[in-house]
């Protein structure tokens, strides 16, 4: 067969292009990581002590902690728990790929799975927190507990905001199972 344009069919060689593996995966890994990172540190570190006034002239000092409410210790926890796995899972995510840059398929469905039992686990948690939260705030007079926000407004303030970040994470692991089954459907 004659060239074209001077190219002899030997010399033409066919590149592959290389397809871009897209970090969605390892960002919302790490993602999660920083939210139940930083929802375990609120929750750790909060802390309130105040004097109360009582009847003429009495005063009393009480503390609100995270270890006094069980929801609030299972809270901690579970976004301990949800952190460790996110570092992990973060560090086999992005070390989990064969020789050709895909992943390997066992691999991912264990992360799919673990990530689907992180996004239960947290929202549990979050229910739970949420629950003795509006008690906190609003109190419940048929069993007469007394609001306690009103007198441990900062207390409660970072409680309501580790919620908040720890709601994201729950979310994020969603996401990820998510974008499993996305790519599943894809393939």
């Amino acid at each position: 067969m004659g060239n074209v344009d001077g190219v002899v069919p030997s010399d033409v060689k066919v590149v592959e292009s290389q397809t871009r593996v897209r970090p969605y995966d390892e960002m919302l890994r790490f993602l999660g990581l920083a939210l139940t990172l930083v929802a375990t540190i609120i929750v750790g570190i909060d802390k309130e002590t105040r004097t109360i006034p009582l009847i003429a002239g009495m005063q009393f000092r009480a503390t609100a902690k995270w270890e006094y409410m069980s929801a609030f210790v299972y809270h901690l926890a579970s976004n301990a728990i949800a952190c460790s796995y996110a570092a992990a899972s973060l560090v086999i995510s992005a070390k989990g790929r064969s020789s050709s840059g895909n992943r390997i398929p066992l691999l991912e469905l264990l992360l799919t799975a673990l990530d689907l039992v992180m996004a239960a686990l947290l929202f549990s948690a979050n229910g739970a927190a949420a629950a003795v939260g509006v008690i906190g705030r609003h109190g419940n007079s048929h069993v007469q507990w007394m609001k306690v926000c009103d007198v441990f407004d900062g207390y409660c303030r970072h409680m309501t905001a580790a919620l908040v970040m720890s709601l994201l994470g729950s979310t994020v692991f969603l996401l990820l199972v998510l974008h499993s089954v996305v790519k599943l459907h894809n393939k």
